[in-house]
């Protein structure tokens, strides 16, 4: 692979604000650094967490940054962003 950059949102599960500071700062580090893609580790737990990335990720300013996104299809706890 060309670059993953991975990031795991377990410590800041309880914080939407954290959530959301944390997701943009990995997009445009990633971004800006040309990686392939980001890893999200929301955990698999109830899915509330993951729930809540993609609908952060979903939101039109950060869609616009990205080609597409995909929860691991063998690790529900696992989120990948294409870049």
């Amino acid at each position: 692979m060309a670059g993953v950059l991975s990031i795991d949102l377990h410590p800041i599960f309880r914080s939407d604000r954290d959530i959301d500071n944390t997701l943009r700062k990995a997009i445009f580090r990633a971004l800006s650094q040309n990686l392939e893609s980001l890893e999200i580790i929301p955990g698999k737990g109830s899915g509330a967490l993951r729930r809540r990335v993609l609908a952060k990720l979903a939101q039109p300013g950060l869609k616009n940054l990205y080609r597409r996104v995909e929860v691991d299809p063998g690790n529900e706890g696992r989120i990948i962003v294409h870049f």
